[in-house]
């Protein structure tokens, strides 16, 4: 399972796909929902705008990933 640190203490699924480059704009993440399965924690999700919070589990394929919130003080 791979981590993904956060900047930000909430991203959208959108924000999440474009980081990892699963997709390259936006615009693309409708088409890249439609066409692959994507779970948050084991639930399969399609909303680009859904939210992720930290501790919350992405499953994209066969990729894994742990979401983490790095607090800067």
């Amino acid at each position: 399972m791979n981590e993904f640190i956060m900047i930000k203490p909430v991203i959208t699924l959108t924000q999440f796909l474009k980081a990892n480059d699963y997709i390259s704009s936006g615009g693309e993440a409708k088409y890249f929902l439609s066409e692959y399965v994507v779970k948050i924690n084991n639930i399969i999700e399609d909303r680009r705008g859904k939210k992720l919070y930290p501790g919350d589990i992405v499953i994209i394929v066969e990729d894994e990933y742990k979401l983490v919130y790095d607090q800067e003080d």
